[in-house]
């Protein structure tokens, strides 16, 4: 109370002296930064423009599904895509943003207001600036502009396109809310502010950290092949209550016209960038048939600031700004102080996508032989001997190296006999069961139970968690944990390998082990790179061609695609195209779609792939779609102290994280507080 009267005698005191209340009031704090001070120079600009990255939607290694951007915990790149599965997979609700619903639809029109200040105000001192830079500011704005209303798109459809400032109060009877325009017209807008950002950003960034033309032809590129897919293959559609626009979805009427202008669109961005020259894919290490500096090149390109494929990327350093990727993806057997580890774990199902490994008909890995029994391996390592380079360099495979030691992962060991083969452990009661309601662990197994065939006679030995290990004595009369040091451990401790893999992509492989901290790791993420332009652009060709539209600059896209598709295959070590017709038709489709989901795993980009493509509901995955509520699959290492040679068991992993989505969840829920409170804001219908 005693400093309430203090500052009011201040203010009354003032009054006496025949200082004017409102002018005394009315004198802006000497303490904070105005935006005259702002505008009227570089610094300024640069002063600005933080504030806006500071909230750019860009998802990198502080963005994951389960708690969308800005959030740096537990950050597992791949995870929900069917790439990999991690502790925090949110694998009940796949919706992105489970664990923070509709979190981005307030946060964005924060970010939308500073654009749109900039495309306003700054004019007025256009005079302080060259005009090349004046020009480039604006277009920061524009791009600003372009990647909200793609963020909101690709989440909720129609948005509310807040195109010039709101201001209280209201001026010429504009209003202070704005409804939902359609899905069509906000995808309208991104396409109109990604060609504006374009037309007025600099050739090349200013300031590191900046954007630039290219920069917005990548992302233009990105944005119109996700338009294009909605209007193509989207199938729900409706209309909100409260304004009647058809705020999901596109109308059928127009829709095929819409999605082949999309794609045009997207063709002609990506076509703009590789016609420049100014970026090629990384391939320093090596070339065909190097297999190792191919696999190097994979490894170095995400840690080398000059790579060429670089589009851009979003920096860290520490102190100031660091981000925990290592501490929660290391693996096990090298986890720092925090206790985190292995975090992202490959699926069998993603590395099966790889060529060079051998395989059963129906495409699954081969681990028995023509009887039925396991295939022996004198090291680990040699089932993936003749894959190709990239799965090394985005996956840690069991024995494999990493930072110069060996990884241990080992479901167990068979102490059986291995005469006439070993036969595939996952029987219970004598019963050989590989489908869901087979056993869950291996513990559950006749081998670890001495059931069966086994009555009497353990031949099977684990380790429950990284402490509690069974121990087997080896014929030279060493001894072996049951399990390896990075697990696998059942579903006991979810800080292992518990699909038999772990994620090597992104990984520091030079980070000493005492600083695998949270909060202290430092590479870039590459937010956008040579190789997925290359991929936008065939894909696009791809769906022109599809469609029976004409080239837009009159290249044959048909060979446009098997061009970009086969340089990224060669980086990559893969087995190399038969031809061009590999390229054509629907299945020449299927393949570029692959070839996405191989080379951009991990990175952000797959799971909003097979939304918009709208297979995630809908693709058959171990027998189930992810409407019925999915499954994925695991690879686990055992060794034979008999044989002294390792095999392999393949089957749906023992965690059993079931992954669900319903055609429903591609479009998120509006936040029901701003629905509630709003007479023209409509939630989504069905909602």
């Amino acid at each position: 109370m005693k400093f309430k009267y203090y500052f009011l005698y201040i203010i009354l005191g003032a009054c006496f002296l025949n200082i004017s209340c409102k002018k005394y009031l009315d004198v802006p704090p000497i303490n904070i930064v105005n935006e005259a001070d702002l505008f009227s120079n570089a610094s300024g600009m640069q002063l600005y423009l933080s504030r806006m990255y500071s909230q750019m939607p860009f998802e990198d290694f502080k963005y994951s599904p389960a708690r969308q951007f800005f959030d740096d915990w537990l950050v597992t790149p791949g995870t929900n895509e069917g790439s990999s599965l991690g502790r925090d997979a949110g694998e009940a609700m796949t919706s992105e943003g489970w664990a923070r619903n509709g979190a981005y639809w307030t946060r964005a029109f924060n970010l939308l207001r500073d654009a749109n200040n900039l495309i306003e105000e700054f004019p007025a001192y256009k005079s302080n600036f060259s005009d090349e830079e004046f020009n480039h500011f604006v277009g920061e704005a524009y791009f600003t502009r372009a990647m909200v209303f793609y963020a909101l798109a690709k989440r909720y459809g129609g948005a509310p396109l807040a195109t010039s400032l709101l201001r209280y109060p209201p001026e010429d009877g504009k209003p202070l809310e704005i409804a939902r325009a359609t899905e069509e017209e906000t995808w309208n807008q991104v396409l109109a502010d990604f060609d504006k950002a374009a037309e007025l950003l600099s050739e090349s960034s200013p300031v590191k950290g900046y954007v630039n033309k290219y920069v917005a032809w990548a992302f233009k590129s990105e944005a119109m092949l996700f338009a294009g897919s909605v209007a193509k293959y989207n199938t729900f559609t409706g209309f909100g209550q409260k304004t009647k626009v058809r705020v999901v979805g596109f109308d059928p009427a127009n829709a095929a016209e819409a999605s082949k202008k999309y794609f045009t669109e997207a063709y002609k961005a990506a076509n703009i960038i590789i016609k420049s020259g100014k970026y090629s894919l990384y391939k320093k290490k090596g070339g065909p048939g190097d297999r190792e500096g191919q696999y190097q090149n994979m490894v170095d390109m995400f840690f080398d600031a000059s790579s060429p494929e670089n589009i851009y990327t979003k920096d860290y350093k520490w102190p100031d700004l660091a981000h925990g990727y290592d501490s929660y993806n290391i693996p096990r057997q090298l986890m720092g102080g925090n206790g985190y580890s292995a975090g992202n774990c490959p699926t069998l199902d993603f590395v099966e996508l790889f060529d060079g490994i051998e395989k059963n008909a129906d495409g699954t890995i081969k681990v028995l032989d023509n009887n039925g029994k396991y295939l022996l391996f004198d090291n680990p390592t040699d089932i993936f001997a003749n894959a190709e380079p990239r799965l090394r360099a985005y996956v840690i495979f069991p024995g494999d190296m990493f930072k110069g030691i060996v990884m241990d992962v080992r479901r167990g060991v068979y102490t059986g006999s291995v005469a006439g083969g070993i036969a595939p452990l996952r029987t219970v009661n004598g019963s050989t069961n590989y489908t869901i309601g087979g056993p869950q662990t291996y513990n559950q197994t006749d081998a670890y139970t001495e059931t069966g065939a086994f009555a009497g006679n353990k031949s099977l030995f684990l380790s429950q968690n990284g402490t509690t290990h069974e121990l087997v004595t080896l014929p030279d009369g060493s001894k072996m944990n049951g399990g390896g040091i990075n697990g696998p451990f059942g579903t006991s401790d979810m800080t292992a390998a518990f699909t038999g893999f772990m994620v090597r992509k992104w990984l520091n492989p030079n980070m000493a082990q005492a600083l695998v901290l949270e909060g202290r790791s430092e590479q870039s993420f590459i937010l956008m790179r040579y190789a997925e332009v290359l991929l936008n652009a065939a894909e696009a060709a791809a769906e022109l061609t599809l469609a029976g539209a004409s080239s837009p600059d009159g290249d044959d896209l048909t060979t446009a695609a098997y061009e970009a598709i086969r340089s990224i295959r060669e980086r990559a070590g893969a087995e190399p195209l038969v031809g061009i017709s590999d390229i054509a038709g629907a299945q020449g489709l299927q393949v570029i779609r692959k070839e996405r989901r191989k080379e951009l795993a991990f990175e952000h980009k797959i799971l909003w792939d097979i939304r918009r493509w709208r297979t995630q509901h809908s693709d058959m995955l171990n027998g189930f779609t992810q409407a019925d509520g999915a499954y994925y699959r695991g690879l686990y290492p055992f060794y034979s102290s008999v044989a002294g040679k390792w095999f392999f068991d393949a089957g749906f992993e023992e965690a059993r994280k079931r992954f669900r989505f319903t055609q429903l969840d591609y479009y998120f829920a509006i936040p029901q507080g701003e629905v509630n409170k709003s007479p023209v804001i409509d939630q989504q219908p069905g909602r």
